[in-house]
Formats: structure tokens, C-alpha cells, sequence
């Protein structure tokens, strides 16, 4: 742990980033700089890259960056791709499915809802069947990783059933991307949609879409905001040179260039992958040798974050638990499903094997302080 931070954040975002990213951050930027202007460009084919593989020609497609957090790019994506005779499909079984679902209401869009277990991945054949029996869809949403649980969905699968119907696909992949390897290919997504404060282990502040060029050409005038006007945005930067239409977080895409830099440095999204898979491993080995229950399945688990059933112990009390473990310079997460009461601990950003040996040994001594048992925890 960098001796010059108090706590180690470990949640989905924002995360503990390196003190070189954050350093990254010390030099003021006019939002007409051409220099700065360029090193959003740069930004810009760098996550294309990431995703569209070896094989893809990289015009094929492209990005756009949107002020605000994740669920800003999220609201801009869904508010500016679906026409206004068009219908959404989104698939629910978490808080941020369902926050998709909210965006849709609110903006006034046609959509149906396939709602699921919580705890479990979509389920395929609900989605096949929605998209056979209703010809209005014409746009599928999903989010990859549910950071709500820690639950991984089949977003490939899904992916090969929206094709298959010939259907717009819209991936959430706010907390997978760059930490779980995918490619626009193997998704078959027309966007994919992410932050800068996850994965990359940048600092919050904008999200991002990669959409297939043709896809997003076609959307101009869909828009049901004027600031968070996807197509617009894209065609500003697109033809200004990195240039946004309103004043952008210069600091943050600042960092999150050197973000992606350290990226490359530690190997790529595969190396990274397995940094954060084995931190999960060491966090789900450890926190069941003490007694606690996973509530996901390991066969879903991402390398996100994981949720964690409270204890039987009526003396169990997370906010207790929150407070002494911060102390101790660890901070985790409240729980945020209905099916169980539960808490999560994030594996990603700057964190490493070293730290999750020691958040483990941590949660043990605090626990014993708090008098409570883990004999048994309350079933799902």
C-alpha cells in the first residue's frame, strides 16, 4: 500500500489508483490546448484498441467520451442510440440492470423488462424468447459485470442470440472492461460502455462508448438531451480534434492517459485479469476459512467483487465492521441486494496479493473483537 494514501479502497470504483496516476494530475490543461486536445485523440484510439482485436480493422470502429460518472455514458448511450419508434430490452437481474431500466422510463422510451434472480446469471432462453415474440425490440441492453452482487452475466452468449434476431446490442461493461478480457467481436456489441474510474484505475470523472462507427453514424438526431447528446459529442470530437462540446475534466484524462500507460506496463488486460482473479481466490479462500458464505456461485464469480452473507450472529453489525476496518486503512462495501443481507469487498485497482493476505488476517482479528461467531450464516 502507497504510504502517501490513508486507506486502501477496496470497492468497484472509484478504486485505489497508483500515486503516478495520481500525479498525473498536477498540470493544468485549457480545454483548447491542441496538446491536450491531442492526448484526447490518443485516448480515444487507445480504448478502440483494447477491444476491437488483432483482426479488426480500427475504423470499423470508435469512441467517445462523456463527461459525468458511469451512469452519465450509461443515460447518454440509451437516450441517443434508440430511435423514437424504437423499443429497449433490458435485462434485470441487479441493481444497475434495473438502473437501465429507469433511465429508459424516465426519458419516455419504449422497453420491456426481462427480470431475474439477483443472484443468478441471465437466463438465455427468457431473452431468446423476448426477442422472438416481440418484433418492436430493437435494442437489447445488459450489463456484464453486476457489481451489485459480483455476479458475471454471459454477455457473449447474449451477444450471438441479439445477433441472431438482428437487434442493437448494448453491453454495461462500467466494471469489466480492462479487467476481464472481451473484444467487441466475441460480445458482438454495437457499443460498450465503461468508466474511468474502474479497471483502467483512472480517476472519476467521464465514462466512455465504443460503438461501431456505422451504428452511431446513423443515430444523429435520436437524442433526448441536449448534454448528453452521445452523437453529437462524438461528431464534436470527431471533427474538432478531440475537442469537447462543454468543459471537460482536462486533470482526469490526464490520468487517465498514465492509467493506460500503466496498463500496458503490467502486460494488458490479460495480465491485469489475472492480478485481480488471483486477489479474488486469495479473498474468497480467506474470508471462507473464517466462517463467512459466498452468495454468488464461484462458477459466476467475477474478479470484480465480492459479496459476502452476514453472519448468523445477531451481534453482527457491518457498520461496526466498516468502521474498525477503515481504521485498520481497509475500506469495503455495503451490500446492495434484496434477497440477503450481505457486504462486498472489491479485488481491483492498485491492489496486490499482499494486500488481500493481510485485509483477510484483519477481518479475522476484527471479528474476534466484535465477539461475533461465524458458526453459520442466514441461507439465501
Amino acid at each position: 500500500m502507497d504510504a502517501d494514501i490513508p486507506y486502501l479502497l477496496l470497492t468497484p470504483g472509484p478504486l485505489s489508483t497508483s500515486r503516478t496516476v495520481r500525479e498525473a494530475m498536477g498540470t493544468d490543461y485549457s480545454t483548447w490546448d491542441v496538446d491536450y486536445n491531442e492526448r484526447v485523440q490518443r485516448v480515444r484510439r487507445r480504448l478502440v484498441a483494447l477491444v476491437v482485436g488483432r483482426d479488426v480493422p480500427l475504423n470499423d470502429y470508435t469512441s467517445v467520451l462523456m463527461q459525468g460518472s458511469g451512469t452519465f455514458a450509461v443515460e447518454a448511450t440509451v437516450g441517443s442510440v434508440v430511435p423514437r419508434d424504437g423499443k429497449l430490452l433490458v435485462v434485470d437481474n441487479g441493481a444497475y440492470g434495473a438502473r437501465i431500466a429507469t433511465i429508459a422510463q424516465r426519458l419516455g422510451i419504449d422497453h420491456t423488462v426481462v427480470k431475474q434472480s439477483e443472484t443468478e446469471p441471465a437466463d438465455l432462453h427468457q431473452l431468446d424468447a423476448a426477442l422472438k415474440n416481440d418484433s418492436a425490440i430493437t435494442h437489447v441492453a445488459i450489463v456484464h459485470c453486476e457489481t451489485t452482487t459480483g455476479l458475471l452475466n454471459p454477455v457473449e452468449e447474449a451477444g450471438a442470440i441479439v445477433r441472431r434476431h438482428g437487434r442493437t446490442y448494448i453491453v454495461d461493461a462500467m466494471s469489466s472492461f480492462a479487467g476481464v478480457p472481451i473484444t467487441m467481436l466475441q460480445l458482438q456489441a454495437d457499443y460498450l460502455i465503461a468508466s474511468s474510474n474502474k479497471c483502467v484505475q483512472g480517476t472519476p470523472g467521464f465514462g466512455f462508448v465504443i460503438a461501431r462507427r456505422a451504428e452511431l453514424e446513423a443515430t444523429q438526431g435520436f437524442a433526448r438531451s441536449l448534454a448528453l447528446d452521445l452523437y453529437d459529442q462524438w461528431h464534436e470530437m470527431e471533427t474538432k480534434g478531440g475537442k469537447w462540446r462543454f468543459t471537460s475534466p482536462t486533470h482526469v484524462v490526464c490520468a487517465f492517459d498514465r492509467a493506460l500507460d500503466e496498463l500496458d506496463d503490467e502486460g494488458g488486460v490479460a495480465a491485469r485479469h489475472e492480478r485481480y482473479a488471483n486477489n479474488q481466490r486469495l479473498l474468497a479462500d480467506g474470508m471462507t476459512s473464517l466462517g463467512f458464505r459466498l452468495l454468488i456461485d464461484p462458477a459466476h464469480q467475477s474478479p470484480i467483487i465480492t459479496s459476502f452473507q452476514y453472519p448468523d450472529d445477531a451481534g453482527f453489525d457491518f457498520q461496526t465492521l466498516y468502521d474498525k476496518m477503515k481504521s485498520r486503512r481497509y475500506v469495503i462495501y455495503p451490500g446492495k441486494v434484496s434477497v440477503a443481507p450481505c457486504f462486498r469487498i472489491g479485488t481491483i485497482g492498485h491492489v496486490f496479493a499482499e494486500d488481500i493476505t493481510d485485509l483477510v488476517q484483519q477481518v479475522g482479528e476484527v471479528i474476534e473483537e466484535m465477539g461475533v461467531t461465524l458458526r453459520g450464516t442466514v441461507p439465501v
